[in-house]
């Protein structure tokens, strides 16, 4: 693991990246919320993370989460980004603020039915398979605006708006799966677009990213 020293200097160079990219853009930067992912990655970077600003925390496994979550120190939004297998929905109500792989009607009941009865109303988001890649999750993008009209009213959850990762390739290359995904999103009327990770989010802010998942640029390269 990195030094609390260095994983704070790379946080703030993240944060000095996004804010170039809003500038580029005429965006303003306190509208894009930076996911500092933890994945791989112990308590210590987590802790390390939150006592250099960042207030939202990443995961992409609810087992991981529920192991490392107790031993941080700080306060932070923790976002799932991983996919969730319905047999986890409690679990994940309890562990996680927003959930940002629904993918399904029926995931998104059984999330919802489990935060009712934790007294939860946790954020969600729509996942969508924006390339249509079989190895991939999410829902088929011709799919979403039905989607977003059975999820948005069910109660114990707030529909926030989509998630994706496009196919891999350099960030220019992900610049039309980018554009794709907001207008599906602006045809919606939700508020958040969650896409861009340490290879291309700078592209993706500029392209109208309101939430951005960065690990490696954090925290380091992973094992």
């Amino acid at each position: 693991m990195l030094s609390r020293e260095q994983i704070s200097a790379n946080f703030e160079a993240v944060k000095k990246r996004i804010a170039d990219a809003c500038q580029r853009t005429g965006r303003d930067p306190s509208a894009v919320t930076l996911v500092a992912v933890t994945k791989t990655f112990g308590a210590e970077a987590a802790t390390a993370a939150i006592a250099a600003g960042a207030t939202n925390i990443g995961e992409n496994r609810v087992q991981e989460a529920r192991d490392k979550k107790p031993s941080v120190d700080g306060t932070a939004r923790w976002h799932l980004i991983g996919h969730l297998q319905s047999n986890k929905a409690k679990d994940a109500v309890r562990l996680f603020d927003v959930i940002e792989t629904i993918d399904s009607v029926d995931l998104a009941r059984k999330v919802a039915n489990a935060a009712v009865r934790e007294g939860k109303r946790p954020e969600v988001l729509l996942e969508v398979n924006i390339g249509r890649e079989e190895q991939k999750s999410g829902a088929d993008p011709d799919s979403v605006a039905g989607l977003v009209k059975e999820i948005a009213p069910i109660e114990g959850i707030s529909l926030r708006g989509l998630m994706a990762i496009p196919p891999h390739g350099t960030p220019e290359e992900t610049r039309p799966w980018f554009r794709e995904l907001r207008k599906l999103r602006d045809a919606t009327g939700l508020p958040e677009l969650s896409m861009g990770m340490t290879e291309d989010f700078e592209v993706a802010i500029e392209e109208g990213a309101t939430i951005v998942r960065v690990g490696r640029a954090i925290f380091g390269a992973r094992d």
